[in-house]
């Protein structure tokens, strides 16, 4: 059997595990498309054994490559595509909401796919989980734990900017896990009076705020100009925690959600002819079959 992998979309920290397990079932066997969707259609396509997947399994990143691919929308772009992937028995795919679409499009064409799901903004439709997620929350909280003495011994307030595209659950898990000040994952969120108000009576206590900000909403400094003119005496920074969320080493917990995604996928692959998804609902992983007739079955994993 030969099996074709890819990561696609941004990467997350959890993909060169899935990835070192995957090699290690299917050995020369498994072949990886460079840069995704892309290295697909421009048939860039190599052995597994020419990355060295097993001593990056527990770095972030994909050793493999990854991107996001435009092209693949196209006719001319899924043409090429379709025409590669129908060389191999199965295609795997790593990637969020877009992968999962590129994924069901190879499968309608007649190409048996796998989907596991990995982003760090954890929105894929199918899932409650990505790989990813963990490490991203993480490292925002460790972001925040590592800045604010610093911010408290200069009795400053600060803004962290976290990363989730346009999805708020890293910046509500951030919060209900640090406990912050404030939190921002709307434009109705934004209440400068309400913010001043909390920055005011923190800092006349000598302690300082931490305000969590979802990214694609408003710039940090436009937040510090507006609550300068409402209290022109307190200080208050910011920061973008950014490709930390994607480049910190992946928890104990995204490994152990890695090998065991790669896991089912090999033991599903064999166990049944027809294309699949994994997800995580429910506290328990299941596995989204498409059927002959293109409809799709949940059915939970034991």
């Amino acid at each position: 059997m030969r099996v074709l992998v890819l990561t696609s979309g941004g990467d997350a920290p959890g993909m060169n595990m899935a990835l070192a397990t995957l090699y290690k079932k299917y050995r020369k066997n498994l072949f990886a498309c460079r840069a995704g969707f892309r290295g697909l259609i421009n048939g860039d396509i190599l052995p597994m054994s020419e990355f060295d997947v097993l001593k990056q399994a527990r770095k972030a990143g994909s050793v493999i490559k990854s991107s996001r691919c435009p092209e693949f929308k196209s006719p001319e772009g899924f043409s090429k595509a379709l025409e590669n992937a129908k060389k191999y028995d199965v295609v795997i795919v790593l990637g969020g909401n877009g992968s999962y679409k590129g994924c069901c499009e190879l499968a309608q064409n007649g190409v048996r796919t796998v989907f596991i799901p990995a982003t760090i903004d954890n929105d894929v439709m199918c899932s409650d989980y990505s790989l990813g997620y963990h490490t991203a929350v993480q490292a925002c909280i460790n972001t925040i734990k590592n800045v604010m003495p610093s911010m408290e011994a200069l009795n400053r307030s600060c803004i962290f900017e976290v990363m989730g595209r346009f999805c708020p659950r890293i910046a509500k898990s951030v919060n209900r896990s640090y406990q912050c000040d404030y939190l921002i994952t709307d434009k109705k969120d934004i209440k400068y009076k309400e913010m001043a108000k909390i920055l005011k009576e923190k800092h006349s206590k000598w302690q300082s705020c931490v305000v969590v900000l979802k990214e694609n909403i408003i710039k940090p400094n436009t937040i510090i100009r507006n609550l300068n003119k409402l209290e022109p005496d307190i200080e208050v920074k910011s920061v973008t925690v950014g490709y930390l969320q994607r480049g910190s080493k992946p928890t104990l917990i995204e490994l152990e959600y890695a090998r065991k995604f790669a896991s089912l996928a090999i033991a599903y692959i064999k166990k049944c002819d027809n294309s699949f998804a994994l997800a995580y609902k429910d506290n328990g992983f299941e596995i989204i079959l498409r059927n002959e007739d293109g409809k799709f079955l949940n059915k939970k994993l034991k």
